[in-house]
């Protein structure tokens, strides 16, 4: 196949981008190893500076209506109280609300209006495993195994590496990020919500550990964030000790932690926080986890991969519809997005040592830091968390 541009992997950043590029009228090939985009375990979180570039795109009414929940702010419960940590009220409307939509949802609605475009084409349980190059080592595309082991070749002028943290196609352009490190790990599970039980999104701090809930309407999708490398110790202790330790962080559903009656119920993911310093060669550009990998941290990791998407249009789409698209062109992406990817990663970090890993080695009752005690005295305060993680840094427009 041929195409002005091969995206491979269709999360928030591959789906946005090829579908952002079709409306410019250029031929989008876009991979995805998958036959769909049920994958339980991903980050859910639509923020401001997102719902923003969706009604740019004229899908506000419909991203309204899927099942989604809007958060006005984020509380969290330490041994001495419940705090709330923003407050997106205060943010300017229409979209002064976290809006938490399983993200298949999100990716189905994307992939629906992009099939309305000429110019888009979606290789589904189609698997990227090498990159095409001519003599001069210039990247021209993708070699890959579609269904039933077929090979698919992609000829495109621009690749771009959208296939998340453990990227292939980084690999094989032979970019190496910049590891920072992280403290923690996190295990996922669902736990089954009853009428009467909290509503929104939960956060409870206990000695050593940290459970997020997501409230999903008929069930909490969890996190129980964990010290660095610590699940086999986990496993060790045995699944009742799991239990009872999710029962004392959430006593609401301590009668139904006996739904977890097996460690392959449980999803481990390994955080991680890392940058490219150079985002591009000759032919091939990494946007999104490709290029820097987000903490769990704030939940901000969907909105840099869309942030990242939407520049990438902008800035090279009149280029790639010209055909004056040059090699020195793709760093300003990297130009562009950098300044918040070190921002917003440095911030993480920050929470990452001085909050997530103290509780991580603490073995007494927890007590809210008092920059949170702050927030609860003056709620205008609130205001900066949530204009933080909602706006971004640098949030970007269509045009």
């Amino acid at each position: 196949m041929r195409a002005r541009v091969c995206v491979v992997g269709s999360g928030p950043a591959g789906l946005m981008l090829a579908f952002l590029l079709a409306r410019q009228g250029i031929e989008v090939v876009l991979l995805e190893k998958h036959a769909d985009f049920f994958r339980d375990f991903r980050g859910d979180t639509i923020h401001p500076s997102t719902l923003d570039v969706l009604d740019e795109l004229g899908l506000g009414e419909a991203i309204a209506e899927l099942p989604g929940r809007r958060e006005p702010g984020v509380a969290v419960s330490f041994d001495d109280g419940t705090y709330r940590v923003g407050d997106f009220t205060r943010l300017p409307k229409p979209h002064n609300y976290l809006l938490i939509l399983p993200q298949w949802d999100f990716l189905d609605l994307l992939a629906a209006e992009a099939a309305k475009l000429p110019g888009f084409t979606l290789l589904r349980s189609t698997e990227a495993v090498d990159v095409l190059r001519d003599p001069a080592g210039r990247v021209t595309g993708v070699a890959g195994v579609g269904p039933d082991g077929v090979a698919v070749r992609v000829r495109a002028e621009l690749t771009v590496a959208c296939d998340g943290r453990a990227s292939v196609i980084r690999e094989k352009l032979g970019l190496v990020p910049v590891d920072f490190g992280a403290p923690m790990d996190v295990l996922w599970f669902r736990m089954s919500r009853e009428p009467g039980d909290p509503e929104g999104l939960l956060g409870r701090v206990g000695p050593g550990a940290i459970l997020i809930m997501i409230d999903r309407h008929d069930y909490y999708q969890c996190g129980y964030v964990i010290p660095k490398g610590g699940y086999a110790r986990l496993q060790a202790e045995g699944l009742d000790g799991f239990r009872h330790r999710v029962a004392g962080l959430a006593p609401m559903v301590a009668r139904r932690v006996g739904e977890i009656s097996s460690w392959d119920q449980l999803h481990l993911l390994t955080v991680q926080v890392n940058r490219l310093e150079t985002w591009h060669v000759p032919g091939a550009l990494c946007i999104g986890d490709a290029a820097h990998a987000m903490s769990p941290v704030g939940g901000v990791g969907v909105n840099l991969a869309v942030q990242d998407a939407v520049a990438t249009a902008r800035l090279l789409g009149p280029k790639l519809k010209t055909g004056r698209l040059r090699t020195e062109d793709l760093d300003l992406v990297r130009k562009r997005r950098m300044f918040p990817t070190r921002v917003t990663q440095r911030a993480q970090r920050i929470a990452q040592s001085r909050l997530v890993g103290a509780v991580l080695r603490a073995d007494a009752p927890i007590k809210a830091p008092g920059a949170l005690k702050l927030f609860q005295r003056f709620p205008i305060l609130q205001t900066i968390p949530a204009r933080l993680v909602g706006r971004g840094i640098r949030p970007e427009r269509i045009s």
